[in-house]
């Protein structure tokens, strides 16, 4: 799944590594399947981001600071990982457009208040220690009528009892991720003054490729409908002016 999973197989391993593992993610089916759907739903969330000033935190290897710089966005991404930002920067040499890549943690957020029109946040909060301070760092720098969208691993989902095993017999990242629900997603919001505008889910069915290419289709109008089975969360919240 978009960079949760790529996180699970990435751990701390060299640049070259980590870009080799995202690209057997996205190669094969079901991360093709899973990804696709993930990135339609934010891109939903999200709207127009051209001309906009915007924060990725928790970016990665850069794969959505590039699409969303792509779109017409001043694109600045941030991850707490040196060899994520290494891998960035590995995959900018290949990239026609740019983005700025910056190490930082998601609850100290190098920025000054009020600098980003739009923070986007995908499977970030599931692996940080204090998700209620990234929030509120993340509304610290929001302009007043900003957007803020995160996108999380959802707690009631096959996939999430998978990486509960995992995690149960010894796997390092996965025995300290964090599962949350839709209500989890709003508190954390609200928490922060923010009000939440939408949550939806997606990746309603198995981690198997033959069960993703036969729901996908459906999948998009059961994240509409519930959150509950969902293996990916997403939610959007403005900062009130």
């Amino acid at each position: 799944m978009t960079r949760g999973a790529e996180r699970g197989m990435g751990g701390a391993q060299p640049a070259e590594e980590l870009t080799a593992s995202y690209v057997r993610w996205r190669s094969s089916r079901l991360g093709r399947i899973t990804d696709a759907l993930e990135r339609q739903l934010l891109a939903r969330l999200l709207g127009k981001v051209d001309g906009k000033k915007l924060l990725d935190v928790g970016c990665g290897d850069g794969a959505m600071a590039f699409e969303l710089a792509r779109q017409g966005a001043s694109v600045t991404a941030l991850d707490a990982d040196p060899s994520m930002i290494a891998a960035a920067r590995l995959r900018a040499e290949s990239e026609a457009t740019r983005a700025q890549f910056v190490e930082g943690n998601a609850e100290s957020l190098p920025f000054d208040d009020a600098t980003f029109d739009i923070v986007v946040a995908v499977t970030v909060l599931c692996f940080v220690r204090d998700a209620e301070r990234a929030v509120k760092e993340i509304a610290r720098v929001l302009k007043p009528g900003g957007r803020l969208v995160i996108g999380e691993l959802g707690r009631w989902s096959l996939w999430a009892t998978q990486r509960r095993i995992r995690g149960w017999l010894g796997h390092p990242v996965w025995g300290a991720v964090k599962f949350r629900t839709a209500a989890d997603l709003r508190s954390l919001a609200e928490a922060a003054g923010l009000r939440v505008v939408a949550i939806h889910g997606a990746v309603h069915y198995p981690p198997c490729g033959l069960a993703a290419r036969l729901l996908a289709p459906v999948d998009p109008w059961l994240g509409r409908k519930t959150t509950f089975g969902a293996a990916f969360l997403a939610m959007s919240a403005v900062r009130q002016r």
